[in-house]
This record gives C-alpha cells, sequence and structure tokens, in this order.
C-alpha cells in the first residue's frame, strides 16, 4: 500500500495556506509534518481527509483517490472536539457506530482502551446503592484525560491509517510517556501514520520522512537521516578545565553559545575541528568533552523557517 500526496494547493483569500505539497508514504512507518503555527500542516491535513476542499492536486492510495468512507482511518484532531455535555461512554459509542462496529465490539476494544489509558474509572463509574447513577460527561474530565478519550475514539476501529496531529500537545510528562507507547505500538502494528508536532524530539523518535512547511511553502523534504547527513558534521561542542576563548578566537570559529556547561561551536568542516583539538592539545587543555555532531531537527527546522518567522508568526491569529 502507498500513500500518496500529490501537488497539494489551499488559498484563503489572498492567503495561500498550502503551495504545491507532495510526498508519499510507501511503506507503514510515520511520516512527519513540521512547522510553526500557520504553516500550513493542518490545512494539508484536513485536504488530505476530505474535510476541507483542495484547490488543486491528488491524495491517492495505491494509485486511486484516498477516501476515508473506505479506508479505515483514525484521526486525532489538534482542536479537541468531544461534545462537552454528554456522557463519554455515549460518544465512544457513537463513534464506534460511525466505523461500523457493533455495540458489543465497541464495548470490548472500550475496555481494553480504557485500561491501557487509565481512564477505566470515567468510563465505568461505581454505582453507589440508593443514589442515582450519573455517567461521566466530558467536561467533568481533566484536559489530559479528554485527550486520552479523544486518542480512544481515533484507535477504536483499530485502523489501517492513523493521522495524529499535535497528539502530545498540554500532556505531562507521565501521559506523554503514555501515549508514546501507544504510538510505539501502533508503528510495530505496521500502521501507515502521519504526524504533525511541534515537538522536535518526539518527531526524532518516531519519524524516518519529514517535510518542514513555512507559510504553505515545503522548505526541507526528505528522510531525516540523509539531510542531517548533507549538513555534514560541524556543530562542536567543547568543555575544557581551562578558558579557552582566545584559541578560539585566534582560529576564527563561530561562537554559537558560551555556557558554564562548555562551548557550542559552529566549525568549516572536520577539519576545522580537528585543528581546534590540536591546538587545544598542544597548549596543554584540559579536555574534558569534545563532541563533533550532525546537527539537530531543531537546528534544521530554525535554519529552513528563521527565527523571526517563528516570531512573526507567534504573534498571528490568523488559523491554519
Amino acid at each position: 500500500m502507498a500513500f500518496e500526496v500529490k501537488h497539494l494547493q489551499k488559498k484563503f483569500g489572498e492567503k495561500q495556506a498550502v503551495e504545491d505539497l507532495s510526498f508519499e508514504l510507501a511503506s507503514p512507518g510515520v511520516y512527519a509534518l513540521l512547522g510553526t503555527n500557520g504553516a500550513g500542516k493542518s490545512t494539508s491535513i484536513r485536504m488530505m481527509l476530505g474535510i476541507l476542499a483542495k484547490d488543486h492536486g491528488e491524495v491517492l492510495l495505491n494509485g486511486e483517490n484516498f477516501d476515508t468512507r473506505k479506508v479505515n482511518v483514525g484521526y486525532l484532531a489538534e482542536e479537541r472536539g468531544l461534545y462537552p455535555k454528554y456522557p463519554i461512554m455515549d460518544q465512544l459509542l457513537y463513534f464506534a457506530s460511525l466505523k461500523g462496529l457493533s455495540t458489543d465490539e465497541a464495548m470490548d476494544r472500550i475496555k481494553y482502551w480504557g485500561d491501557r489509558l487509565k481512564v477505566t474509572e470515567y468510563l465505568f463509574p461505581e454505582r453507589k446503592k440508593g443514589k442515582k447513577f450519573k455517567p461521566t460527561l466530558a467536561d467533568q474530565l481533566s484536559k489530559g484525560n479528554q485527550q486520552k478519550i479523544q486518542l480512544m475514539a481515533a484507535l477504536i476501529s483499530d485502523p489501517e491509517f492513523l493521522i495524529l496531529d499535535e497528539p502530545l500537545s498540554g500532556l505531562d510528562p507521565v501521559n506523554t510517556d503514555l501515549f508514546k507507547s501507544v504510538i510505539h505500538e501502533e508503528i510495530d502494528k505496521k500502521k501507515y501514520i502521519i504526524m504533525s508536532s511541534h515537538q522536535m524530539p518526539v518527531i526524532e523518535e518516531f519519524c524516518e520522512d519529514i517535510t518542514i512547511m513555512n507559510r504553505g511553502k515545503v522548505k526541507v523534504q526528505g528522510n531525516l537521516n540523509d539531510i542531517k547527513k548533507s549538513y555534514g558534521r560541524v556543530n562542536l561542542f567543547v568543555k575544557c578545565d581551562e578558558d579557552i576563548t582566545d584559541t578560539i578566537s585566534t582560529l576564527g570559529i563561530k561562537v554559537v553559545n558560551d555556557t558554564p556547561a562548555g562551548v557550542q561551536l559552529k566549525v568549516k568542516d572536520e577539519a576545522e575541528a580537528k585543528n581546534l583539538l590540536r591546538h587545544l592539545t598542544d597548549a596543554d587543555k584540559s579536555i574534558v568533552h569534545f563532541e563533533l555532531r550532525e546537527p539537530s531537527l531543531h537546528e534544521i527546522f530554525i535554519e529552513a523557517v528563521g527565527e523571526g518567522n517563528i516570531e512573526n508568526e507567534a504573534e498571528e491569529t490568523v488559523s491554519e
């Protein structure tokens, strides 16, 4: 099975929200869409799902139009969407029925996911003798537990295709680890997953292939390891017991950050790093840490979209 997005475009008035987005998920795994607020990620996802009409382009599965009525798709939207005044059990049963599950099948899966996500007490509250039973309403749950219920709704049909838009947003560390473990399980089941996230370490943990978008345009795209290799090993971290400022200055190496923990440098190539190491050794400096590495995804992201764009996007109120 191959999932393809070809030349997607969307415009809102004069604003080009998505401009010529193309990528392919050729085998099971996780594909990442990255970008600042307003970059076009959620708009792209909505076009893929048919929630939003596209101005141009195709979304294909095995060469045919991707139709969520024919493909079992689970979708966790960035805008959380439970009905606040309705019982969560009724909502889950309703969402399951939309996927064609019988009540018995749905209850079995609700029991499983309730236990797995640690929300059983809200789904099956204790019936106290002499008191009228009151089911749990969505707005009686914390935001984290509401997010768990929405993840259950996305997974209840055991979808072959999963779209997760900012799945870890707003979660505490304990629930973040819980959600991560569930995502790893879905990956192990050979699911096709598209993930959008602002959290770069999360993307590096799950995704092999990425697209970085900025203001609707594709800025960086491809296999993450290949992208990192293309930048080369130019990030150098050095820590010595002695002050090495003069040595760095003499060699004309760019200082990115100087902290008590060490100095972060940007070198032209490995030869420049080796030259610095030689100078430090000849000067009998006590080298505590010397690490030359490829850039992190965070550093690639900042370079691709620019720090100024991140600040500007944070000030904008226009939705994707």
